[in-house]
């Protein structure tokens, strides 16, 4: 049976974000999911250590290198990439069991996982997250007091390079104030994201502003 065959029978929607990190992405998407618990987030695999209090089969499901490559040569892994020397993943058993049960369901990734999602599943929605500038995003990064200061300019060098791929999401969202961000994604969820849509002119200028 075809991609797009499966996705006809296929009652939810598959949504995937991304953003540079610092962007607010994951603070974003915990609030829309905590406001609507139907929505399923999917879990993502990852070779990393956790951070403090983050647990395993709740924040992500934690495996060790081998693991996670006998897991992708078996077919599991939607999509893969390698981020800061450790490898993230996403469930491909797990995204297709909630959608064949009708339900909609969230990834939260990067710009190059959401690349190959589209691959597999092209009938996805994608949502990309921008900081409101490049020095918020900056003061973002260093307050989060949890990596060295070589980190942090490796980290703000990867987010400018993610942030010139935000013209291959189907909406882009700001986000300077969490509330706005909340309705303005909330607006993508219901299918009314006309004044988020990287079709939109307007909306294309602010991201220009922000990025040159």
């Amino acid at each position: 049976m075809s991609n797009s065959s499966k996705a006809d029978q296929r009652g939810g929607k598959l949504f995937v974000f991304a953003a540079p990190s610092g962007a607010g992405k994951t603070t974003l998407v915990h609030a829309v999911v905590t406001k609507h618990p139907e929505l399923r987030f999917s879990i993502s695999y990852t070779t990393r250590k956790p951070r403090r209090n983050e647990a395993d089969g709740v924040d992500y499901l934690f495996v060790t290198r081998r693991e996670f490559m006998r897991l992708r040569d078996q077919g599991e892994m939607l999509e893969y990439a390698e981020v800061f020397d450790n490898y993230y993943a996403t469930s491909r058993s797990q995204v297709e069991k909630h959608l064949d049960d009708n339900r909609n369901v969230i990834l939260e990734i990067d710009w190059q996982g959401a690349r190959q999602v589209r691959e597999s599943m092209p009938e996805c929605i994608t949502i990309f997250i921008l900081p409101p500038s490049v020095e918020e995003l900056e003061r973002r990064l260093r307050d989060r007091r949890t990596d060295d200061p070589e980190v942090i300019e490796r980290r703000l060098r990867d987010a400018l390079a993610d942030m010139s791929h935000w013209d291959e999401f189907d909406h882009v969202i700001i986000n300077d104030d969490l509330s706005e961000a909340i309705v303005e994604l909330e607006a993508v969820l219901a299918g009314e994201g006309d004044r988020s849509s990287t079709s939109n002119k307007a909306l294309r200028r602010a991201v220009e502003r922000i990025i040159n």
